[in-house]
C-alpha cells in the first residue's frame, strides 16, 4: 500500500529563516545519527521519518559515516525517499557532512578536497540523489589548510551536487575565516551546527554573536545531550541506552553533581507542564539566533515528544533565572577539543 503525507502538514507547521539566507528551516529538524542505520529496524526508522514529515519536519540531517555501520544510514535513508518520497523531494531539505573517519588509509577521513568530494559522491549514490540541499564541513581540519576544505565546498556548489554549503563544531575566529574564503568565491556560508544544551552552553561565548553579525544561520545538535535532558536517567542507567552500550556517551558524564542538575531541571519543567526533553529543545529554541534544534529519535513515540516542545517556546524571566541556576557546564561536550580550534 503506497504511504501518502498528512495533507494538512503545513496547516501548523512554523518555519524560521536561516541567518541572511533565503531558506527556511523548520525549528525542530529530525538527525539520523543515532537509531536509523543498518543495525537498527528498518521500518521503525522509516515509521519516524514519515512521522516527521506529517509534523511539518522538512529537514532531515545526515553524514557519511552514520549508521552504525558506516554509511547504512544513507542507504536506508535512500530506500525510504524511493519509497516513500519520490514526489516530495522538493518539499525537503535534505544534508549531509563528511570530516570524521570514513574508510581506511590517508584519505579517509579530515579536510582535504580529495576526502570531500569523493565523500559527497559517495553520499549521494547512497541515497539515490542528484544533489543534497546542504553539505557540511564536519569538522575542523588544522592539518589541512581552510583554503583547500572551502574550495572543496564551493566546487561542489559550483557542480550543482550542493545547494548550500555549511561547517560544524568550528571555533568562532575559524568560523570567520571559514565565511570569509566562501564569500570571496561568491559562496556564502548558510550555516554552522554547534552543539549546544542546558548542559553545554560554549556557543553563548561568542559564536552565537559572531553567526548573527556575518548572517550565518545556527542548528544546534544534541539539544538532549546524547539523551542525558530526558527522563531516562532519573533513576539509574536503563539497559538499552547510549551510556549502557559505551556509545557517544560515558558514564562520567552521569556524575552526581550533574545528576543533581537535571533533576532539579526536570521539576522546574513539570512546573512548566512540559517533559524534561521537550524544556530542554524549547530552552535552545528560546534565542532567535538558533534557526533549528537538530534532534534523534529512537521511536514514534520519542519524536512526537520533542515535536511537542512546539507547544511552548515561551520562557518567562523567572523561569530563565531559574533555569539559569541548574543549567551549567556538565563536562558532556564530546566535541569540545575540535570546536576549540
Amino acid at each position: 500500500m503506497t504511504w501518502v503525507p498528512d495533507a494538512r502538514r503545513y496547516e501548523r507547521a512554523d518555519f524560521r529563516r536561516c541567518g541572511r539566507s533565503g531558506l527556511d528551516l523548520p525549528p525542530i529538524s529530525l538527525g539520523l545519527w543515532q537509531n536509523f542505520g543498518g543495525s537498527d529496524v528498518f521500518e521503525t526508522g522509516r515509521a519516524v521519518i514519515r512521522r516527521a514529515f506529517d509534523r511539518g519536519v522538512t529537514h532531515f540531517d545526515l553524514a557519511n559515516n552514520y549508521g552504525p555501520p558506516y554509511g547504512s544510514a544513507e542507504e536506508n535513508f535512500g530506500q525510504i525517499l524511493k519509497k516513500d518520497f519520490s514526489a516530495h523531494r522538493d518539499e525537503m531539505v535534505i544534508s549531509s557532512k563528511a570530516g570524521w573517519d570514513m574508510w581506511p588509509g590517508p584519505y579517509g577521513m579530515g579536510g582535504s578536497r580529495k576526502y570531500l568530494l569523493a565523500s559527497l559522491d559517495q553520499s549521494l549514490h547512497r541515497m539515490g540523489l542528484d544533489y543534497v540541499d546542504i553539505f557540511y564541513s564536519h569538522r575542523p581540519s588544522p592539518d589541512t589548510p581552510l583554503e583547500e576544505t572551502m574550495g572543496a565546498l564551493t566546487q561542489m556548489v559550483r557542480q550543482g551536487k550542493a545547494l548550500y554549503v555549511g561547517i560544524s563544531s568550528y571555533g568562532p575566529e575559524r568560523t570567520r575565516e571559514a565565511a570569509a574564503i566562501l564569500k570571496a568565491e561568491g559562496v556564502p556560508l548558510l550555516i554552522h551546527q554547534p552543539s549546544y544544551s542546558l548542559l553545554n552552553r560554549w556557543v553563548e561565548v561568542s559564536l552565537l554573536d559572531t553567526l548573527a553579525e556575518l548572517g550565518v544561520g545556527c542548528i544546534a545538535f544534541s539539544p538532549l545531550a546524547q539523551g542525558l535532558l530526558t527522563d531516562k536517567y532519573l533513576h539509574g542507567i536503563p539497559d538499552q541506552s547510549r551510556a549502557a552500550r559505551g556509545e557517544s556517551f560515558s558514564r562520567d558524564m552521569l556524575g552526581a553533581e550533574n545528576l543533581a542538575h537535571v533533576r532539579a531541571l526536570n521539576e522546574l519543567a513539570v512546573q512548566r507542564g512540559q517533559s524534561l526533553a521537550q524544556m530542554a529543545i524549547a530552552w535552545v529554541l528560546r534565542d532567535p539566533r538558533v534557526t533549528s534544534a537538530l534532534i534523534g529519535a529512537r521511536n514514534v513515540a520519542q519524536l512526537d515528544n520533542s515535536l511537542d516542545a512546539l507547544n511552548n517556546l515561551h520562557f518567562s524571566r523567572d523561569e530563565l533565572t531559574r533555569i539559569d541556576t541548574y543549567a551549567r557546564d556538565g563536562k558532556i561536550d564530546l566535541w569540545r577539543g575540535v570546536s576549540a580550534l
